[in-house]
């Protein structure tokens, strides 16, 4: 048979010869897509190649046997001995040598995480997935990340030896990504088509900075002058200072203050302590309508626990200290658990990957841990420029310039985007007609204590050598941002705590610029921070509280974001018990009481009482039998979740304009107000025309919780226990579901010991018990940040059911090696 012939540029082909040509196409096509990327993702052939692909991320078995290096930079020879859970302890020399294999180790583990981290921060991350991260990058660099950490690190580089600790973490960074070929980077970087970068002292600074950024961004100025604009003062007074009566302060109440506040702190609780603009009118308001959502304020602080209990009140006569910091769960884990051991220090904790010392910890004479103090360390200061060309602004009747910082952001495949920033004398304005369309007449610079020299890793870096109180506090003095909350025991009995911070004499409110007396004039001292040694009841606690009784010298605003539900439990059960020991410890850890619920249910039950439906009875009595427990297993806090969510959004619909921010009240100010106002205009529903009642939403609200409930499930019958619902997710920082541990089965949320929410919880896990001198820690994760490891998320489990693991204690390097998995030997020849 003949084959069929057509034309090709005037030429006669055969049939025949098309599927050769079809071949050939699809070949060249196929080699094109394999080795070019598409959009930020890499060119699949590399991916997919078996020998520098993602199949060279398997965990190879062989990697864990006992091995020795060279490395001509050490001074002296380096031991790291892995335990069965992959945890690293190093023994060194001297410090140096422990830094820089720190950093080494550090990186092995957990260098992606490392290095993404540090992109977000700087405002780099288009560089790795293109335009789509701009306004996230923009963003970044406007409100000053950048410009804080190189104050940092030009600060901390005039102490010589955080210099040369920071310097030999950095040099052991570098010489783990210098020993990587293309088919030994993490799989991220193969995911994302880019390639690891050299570790310098700024990036360390930068880490630093974003966690401030993470954890003091509870101010809301803008939100209480729109507020106050909108309903006066004496509303804003009543919805969001006036508390009821309580007591449980981080400071015991009426503890004693043997010092007077400073001059340039007046005693104006709740009131700016500065004069208000005058260049701040309701006309301007559209310049704010977008600052709420883009800075992302949370009206519920990231809250954590810790406390310290005194010999006194322990089985062993000797203190225990408990730490669980919360935190966004994700995986890789935030913390990377080490011990690290020198002739000076040997300690034990979790540490920050990128940065050195041990973060949350102990050594064999003191323990620490922190919560976030939730304080307000920033204002933003209202700036009347002299024209529209914004090269000048007015100060005290005078015309200051402005300084323009050109920021130069790298697109992915693309060209590079240049935005200019302008700094004042109080810090970058961070939203104009560029970014965000800020418009209208009035632009607004944000101050933030974040942007001053500062030097965290040493206080740190001297808590991890201290060995008593003194040593305590004296490493505390170089602590500036983010506010925290340090809890102390010591192996010689002594307990305390201290709110540790730069505190400036901040406004609740916009302040006006053009006038220099509105600008920061003093700070508090750092030895007037609040604190309490060894008090009188045997234990200190901190759970994100407000920290001090009405006697303190200083104002310190009650408009935040303090949450007093966690505090109330935990000193309800320290104080009702005795002779406690590390189970005690470990059930308080675990303990899913809801003191909101408490609170605010009774009120909602009576008010509701007789207005279900027959149908609804039985999601009443759930609840009227409930003991107010979110354990997994149970439905009820299924149903109470929805009822209070459903009225909390009823009850402060007026606070959702996205056109004019306000702070919706947290839940504690909620059932306060819920209890103590029958009668407020806030009762009122916008959306409806007529005026409700208290009584009318509280009723409104359920009958939408169960109306919700019904057409997800089908009937009340169905409703999921509290563990299912929830769906806990510990999250894979590139937002990868494959990499992700999702619908992790656990109780707890916001506001109760236990804080696992969907999203938040228990970042780490601590007891030390200086009794037995040892330390028991659980942390959501896993050693490893490869996804290919068996060591990757392999805690969580234990994490989810509250147990723990015994930390492997011990300055002796045989003792350690007796739980070995393998040990690596570093000689310096």
């Amino acid at each position: 048979m003949l084959a069929k012939e057509f034309y090709f540029q005037n030429k006669v082909i055969k049939v025949k010869h098309i599927s050769f040509f079809l071949s050939l196409i699809v070949t060249a096509t196929l080699v094109y897509i394999l080795n070019h990327p598409l959009g930020p993702a890499p060119a699949l052939g590399k991916f997919l190649s078996p020998f520098e692909g993602f199949w060279q991320n398997a965990e190879n078995e062989k990697k864990f046997n006992d091995e020795t290096f060279s490395f001509p930079e050490l001074k002296d020879k380096v031991s790291v001995v892995f335990d069965e859970r992959l945890v690293p302890h190093i023994f060194a020399q001297n410090n140096e040598d422990l830094f820089y294999m720190q950093g080494y180790i550090t990186a092995k583990y957990r260098l992606w995480q490392m290095d993404i981290q540090t992109q977000n921060a700087a405002g780099r991350v288009s560089e790795v997935v293109g335009e789509k991260a701009l306004d996230n990058d923009r963003l970044q660099r406007r409100i000053g990340l950048q410009y804080g950490a190189e104050k940092a690190e030009e600060f901390i580089n005039q102490d010589p030896e955080s210099k040369a600790i920071l310097t030999a973490y950095c040099n052991g960074v570098n010489a783990y990504i210098k020993s990587l070929s293309p088919k030994d980077y993490p799989i991220e970087y193969k995911l994302l088509g880019y390639a690891p970068e050299e570790w310098k002292p700024i990036k360390v600074a930068l880490l630093l900075k974003n966690m401030a950024n993470m954890l003091s961004v509870y101010e809301f100025d803008i939100e209480n002058t729109n507020f106050i604009q909108k309903y006066g003062e004496k509303e804003f007074q009543h919805l969001y200072t006036e508390v009821d009566d309580f007591k449980d302060f981080i400071i015991p109440e009426k503890t004693p203050f043997d010092f007077k506040a400073e001059e340039g702190f007046a005693r104006t609780t709740d009131k700016p302590i500065r004069d208000k603009s005058e260049v701040i009118t309701a006309k301007d308001q559209p310049v704010y309508e977008s600052y709420n959502n883009v800075l992302k304020k949370p009206d519920e602080i990231t809250g954590s626990n810790n406390w310290a209990v005194s010999g006194a009140k322990t089985k062993s006569g000797k203190p225990l200290l408990c730490n669980d910091p919360h935190l966004e769960l994700n995986l890789p884990s935030i913390w990377y658990e080490m011990h690290l051991v020198s002739p000076t220090i040997n300690v034990y904790g979790a540490t920050l990957p990128g940065a050195p010392c041990v973060i949350s910890g102990f050594n064999d004479s003191i323990a620490w841990g922190v919560t976030n103090a939730g304080r307000d360390v920033r204002d933003w200061f209202a700036i009347k420029f002299k024209d529209d060309k914004q090269e000048e602004y007015m100060v005290d009747g005078k015309w200051e310039k402005t300084i323009k910082r050109i920021e130069h952001i790298y697109l992915k495949n693309s060209k590079e985007f240049l935005d200019t920033v302008l700094y004042t004398r109080y810090g970058p304005i961070v939203f104009d007609k560029t970014f965000r369309n800020a418009k209208g007449k009035q632009l607004l610079a944000l101050k933030w204590t974040a942007h001053q020299p500062s030097n965290e890793f040493k206080t740190f870096y001297l808590m991890n050598q201290g060995k008593n109180y003194d040593d305590y506090r004296n490493a505390l003095k170089n602590y500036t941002c983010p506010s925290q909350n340090f809890v102390f025991a010591s192996r010689s009995n002594d307990i305390a705590i201290v709110e540790q911070g730069k505190h400036p004499n901040v406004s609740s409110e916009i302040t006006d610029g053009t006038n220099s007396k509105n600008d920061w004039t003093a700070y508090i001292p750092s030895e007037h921070n609040p604190s309490v040694k060894n008090p009188e009841r045997g234990f200190v606690s901190s759970a994100n509280q407000f920290p001090v009784d009405a006697t303190y010298p200083y104002p310190i605003s009650k408009v935040g974001v303090y949450e007093n539900f966690r505090s109330i439990r935990i000193n309800r059960m320290l104080s009702d018990t005795n002779k406690m020991d590390v189970t005690t410890m470990q059930k308080m850890h675990s303990d899913n009481y809801n003191i909101f619920a408490e609170m605010i249910l009774p009120t909602l039950l009576e008010l509701e009482k007789g207005k279900e439906t027959a149908e609804q009875t039985q999601l009443l009595e759930f609840l009227t039998g409930w003991n107010y427990r979110n354990d997994a297993d149970k439905k009820e806090p299924v149903v109470f979740e929805e009822w209070a969510n459903a009225f909390n959004d009823m009850l402060w619909d007026e606070m959702l304009d996205p056109n004019l921010p306000m702070k919706r009240p947290n839940s504690y100010l909620t059932a306060n107000f819920l209890k103590t106002d029958s009668t407020s205009i806030f009762y009122d529903n916008l959306q409806t025309g007529e005026r409700e009642t208290r009584e009318m939403i509280v009723s409104i609200a359920f009958q939408k919780a169960a109306a919700k409930l019904k057409e997800k499930y089908g009937s009340f019958d169905k409703i999921p226990d509290w563990g299912t619902y929830k769906a806990t997710t510990v999250m894979h920082l590139a937002k990868l579901d494959p990499l992700s541990k999702l619908n992790v089965y656990c109780g707890g949320n916001r506001g109760i010991i236990n804080a696992t929410s969907d999203r938040h919880g228990p970042s780490w896990r601590m007891i030390v018990d200086f009794g037995a001198m040892k330390g028991y820690c659980v942390y959501p994760g896993g050693e490893s940040g490869n996804p290919g490891s068996k060591f990757y998320d392999n805690l969580v489990e234990k994490w989810s059911k509250g147990e723990y693991f015994e930390a492997n204690f011990s300055a002796d390097i045989e003792t350690v090696k007796k739980k070995a998995l393998f040990t690596n030997q570093f000689n310096n020849k």
